[in-house]
């Protein structure tokens, strides 16, 4: 009776303080998309007494607020912030060196879960009664906030701390598609588990199916199939009134190169780029919406070319392809049809000078199979590349349905 009446107090001071809780208001939108993290009556009972560490980057927040800040004026004990690749303020290009420090705001330490250090350490962990993870996912394979979520799950299971997952929207989660990862040699921080490149899960979603698929406690260097021996003691708190046709635009941008809801949708038909020579705007005000390198020239006449000069972009785009070179390209435009476009990839292809360089060995792991590049220089149809996923899509899906929420 104690502790509801203390998680009640806590309420009434944070509607009453708290620009986050208009959530609450009488006046809000019943039908509107409420995420974990707002859910805070279903977990903050659970951090009671604890101390707790939170996973989060600059997309954990409730309304305007970060769900640092909100936890700690709730009175909640928080140890540690964990962050994963472009840190906690989401300031850092992709690939870079995070290193661990100090919030200047909350005064806690702050220590990176990128670089060397992709896995909690045990004794940086066993501080922690429970830990908190809160990221914005884009629904691709090689978007890394899935691995970090892999490895803080077994550094949770290893310690037997239990983990609350709080649950947001998958900006593209409508479809599924793409080759599956299955080849073990493929397998690295862009790619962990044998999914396909557009899983159509939400992060909560996918947490579980690592649970249940166990993928958890497998060797260093995961072998697809091979089954671990660890469980994470996971609570995942889900989203009120959203499907996974439900179209969302992210409030915040969940990286800083993927500043708009266009990139977004573009992400998973132009990320394998960054495996081939071609520019995807890094360095420019529109990264992810356009893809080219100097001297590119089109035939198809229909395509919207576009000609831009990648810059050093501080903390976004240090060293970006092509820096101060001006590019020729094409400007994209996303659609909610679903399915990866495959047409971007062939038409860079034809068009690059020098064939023998274009695919690079990490395009191989960010596509999760060593075929596509193949069919590329095959000029296979798109339609008959993708027939070639079919069989792997049809077995994924029936493993992903034992773990949707909203169905």
């Amino acid at each position: 009776m104690r502790n509801n009446l203390f998680v009640c107090i806590l309420f009434l001071l944070a509607f009453l303080i708290h620009p986050f809780n208009k959530s609450f208001s009488q006046n809000e939108d019943p039908n509107k998309i409420k995420t974990g993290a707002e859910r805070i009556e279903e977990y903050l009972y659970c951090f009671e007494g604890k101390k707790v560490g939170i996973v989060a980057n600059q997309t954990s927040v409730i309304g305007n607020t970060h769900l640092v800040d909100s936890l700690i004026s709730l009175g909640v004990n928080l140890r540690a912030i964990y962050c994963p690749e472009h840190g906690f303020r989401g300031e850092a290009e992709a690939g870079a060196k995070i290193n661990s420090s100090i919030d200047e705001r909350t005064n806690l330490p702050i220590i990176s879960l990128y670089g060397n250090n992709k896995k909690p350490k045990k004794e940086e962990f066993q501080q922690n009664d429970i830990i908190v993870f809160d990221l914005q996912d884009v629904g691709t394979r090689f978007y890394t906030y899935i691995s970090t979520l892999h490895y803080v799950m077994e550094a949770c299971a290893e310690s037997n701390i239990p983990l609350i997952v709080l649950d947001r929207p998958n900006p593209n989660s409508y479809y599924i598609d793409g080759p599956v990862l299955k080849d073990t040699s493929l397998v690295s921080f862009v790619g962990m588990h044998p999914v396909p490149i557009v899983y159509g899960m939400t992060i909560g979603e996918y947490a579980s199916m690592i649970n249940g698929e166990g993928w958890l406690g497998t060797s260093s260097k995961r072998v697809i199939g091979e089954k671990g021996n660890l469980l994470c003691n996971l609570i995942v708190i889900p989203l009120e009134n959203y499907n996974h046709k439900t179209h969302y635009s992210l409030p915040v941008a969940p990286s800083p190169n993927l500043k708009t809801y266009n990139a977004i949708a573009l992400y998973p038909s132009i990320c394998w780029f960054e495996g081939t020579p071609i520019s995807v705007g890094r360095g420019t005000e529109t990264p992810f919406e356009i893809i080219g390198f100097p001297n590119y020239v089109s035939l198809n006449k229909k395509l919207k070319i576009t000609i831009f000069t990648p810059v050093a972009i501080k903390g976004v785009s240090d060293n970006p392809p092509y820096k101060n070179e001006q590019c020729r390209g094409l400007e994209l435009q996303s659609n909610r049809k679903g399915g990866i476009n495959l047409s971007y990839l062939k038409e860079m292809y034809d068009r690059y000078p020098n064939k023998d360089n274009f695919f690079q060995p990490f395009f191989d792991k960010l596509a999760g199979t060593k075929e596509l590049k193949n069919q590329i220089k095959l000029n296979l149809h798109s339609k008959d590349i993708k027939k070639t996923w079919k069989k792997d899509l049809e077995e994924f899906k029936e493993i992903r349905e034992k773990y949707l929420i909203y169905k």
